[in-house]
């Protein structure tokens, strides 16, 4: 496995778990038959939707410089979907680094060998994730909306072509007394 550096990660503390994306699994130079299989599903990622991960992993995690750092093995599961991000470190791994959020100052703060390590995000970076968060976000809101209706025309029409058929009354019926 290589050293990668991940600029795009996002910290969400509200999150219940570590999410890896595909993309980064290959990127790392593993495949999905380096991931353990799970039942498990998650909600949130995709507004309204259940996700059923790929698998899960655990990898190194190393935050800092190399006179101040801190590595941790941290477990995540992986989906095969588009995001702006690379990975998103939720609750779990934040209690493994004992790390402390301050989002909005963009600071990530947790104690290291020499002290406190303090990582301050990109500001740039951090804004353009947003902005294609959202375009992702619209896109597949605009994909639900699309197939909603297609699904409702297919309905209409399969129902107007029931009622628009003309009563069979060719066979006579019998009627004993």
């Amino acid at each position: 496995m290589q050293k990668v550096l991940f600029k795009k990660v996002l910290i969400d503390g509200g999150s219940a778990l570590n999410l890896l994306f595909l993309g980064v699994l290959i990127e790392l130079g593993l495949t999905p038959a380096d991931l353990t299989p799970t039942s498990s599903s998650f909600w949130g990622v995709i507004s309204g939707k259940a996700s059923q991960p790929l698998g899960k992993i655990t990898l190194p995690v190393q935050f800092g410089t190399p006179n101040n750092y801190r590595v941790e093995h941290v477990h995540f599961y992986v989906a095969d979907f588009n995001t702006a991000y690379h990975a998103i470190l939720g609750r779990p791994a934040l209690a493994k680094f004992m790390a402390i959020p301050h989002y909005t100052y963009l600071v990530l703060k947790m104690p290291a060998p020499v002290g406190v390590l303090a990582l301050r995000a990109n500001l740039s970076v951090a804004y353009a994730c947003e902005i294609e968060s959202l375009a992702l976000a619209e896109a597949t809101n605009l994909y639900d909306k699309m197939a909603g209706m297609i699904a409702d025309l297919k309905t209409s029409l399969h129902e107007e072509a029931k009622s628009s058929r003309p009563a069979n009354h060719s066979k006579a019926k019998r009627i004993n007394c």
